[in-house]
């Protein structure tokens, strides 16, 4: 049996989404930690996740990646509802997912890290054997691709820094095919120059055709590479926008609790004023 499951026998209609949430609400017990959210995650678009802590963004997460099965709603790809049981299941059509706090094997190298379960051989039976030289290339020339130059293969995946680990995430992702790349953005605290790395990744893939999916609770960074905004509050969406409706002023102040986050400005600045 299938890890994937359709949730019925419906034909794709033209041109859809490649993945998209459709009242989409997920419940532990009686608590619901999403919903009825609605979202598209067009090719070729970032889709930016925003809200503070308890919003929904990691249970948002953890549908799309097979983590946890929605209770309500359709989550459909290519327009055809599905369910994945697993996030073996997730992998399999394509949705490659980079977590918080990305796993790597810290004493592997990063080329072994990068082909972690499929390494190139060459060679045929009994005679088969690692591609080393091969490996080392493939990952150098695809590190490079989102950015990461000059790095040596063979060096410990525990020397990357946080954002150079995202990007081999993601670099990984893309010469294994993926359609659909979730970033939740990492919990460490990353340099600009880091932010940066991350950021012109997520925009290779973005080039590359992938729906990509970018959770964040940075604004600023979300409005430089975003085509879209998903605002979520309670598990709930509070705002789905494009770039078109917002810049990034109006993206903080809107994470900012917008005239609460003002009037309570004003307030501090006369208590202050008062002393």
């Amino acid at each position: 049996m299938s890890d994937v499951v359709s949730d019925g026998a419906h034909a794709a209609p033209p041109g859809p989404p490649v993945l998209e949430l459709r009242q989409v609400t997920v419940r532990h017990g009686s608590v619901a930690a999403l919903s009825r959210v609605s979202a598209p995650l067009p090719a070729g678009e970032i889709t930016c996740v925003l809200g503070e802590n308890g919003s929904g963004k990691s249970t948002l997460v953890s549908v799309l990646s097979g983590l946890c099965r929605h209770d309500e709603g359709e989550l459909l790809l290519d327009g055809v509802p599905v369910r994945f049981r697993s996030p073996r299941a997730a992998r399999a059509v394509g949705i490659a997912t980079v977590w918080q706090d990305l796993a790597v094997a810290p004493l592997l190298s990063v080329w072994r890290n990068f082909f972690l379960g499929s390494e190139p051989t060459r060679g045929v039976w009994p005679l088969r054997r690692l591609d080393l030289d091969g490996a080392r290339e493939v990952t150098a020339q695809a590190m490079a691709r989102v950015g990461v130059t000059g790095l040596d293969p063979d060096q410990p995946a525990s020397s990357l820094q946080a954002g150079e680990r995202q990007s081999l995430a993601i670099a990984r992702a893309l010469h294994f095919g993926s359609r659909i790349l979730v970033v939740d953005e990492s919990t460490a605290p990353l340099t600009v120059a880091q932010h940066s790395l991350l950021l012109q990744a997520v925009v290779t893939a973005r080039s590359e055709g992938l729906a990509v999916l970018l959770v964040t609770n940075n604004p600023r960074y979300a409005h430089l590479v975003g085509d879209r905004f998903l605002l979520l509050a309670g598990g709930q969406v509070a705002g789905n926008l494009t770039r078109a409706d917002v810049d990034a002023n109006d993206l903080i102040r809107l994470l900012t609790g917008g005239v609460e986050m003002s009037a309570l400005t004003e307030a501090l600045s006369g208590l202050h004023g008062a002393t």
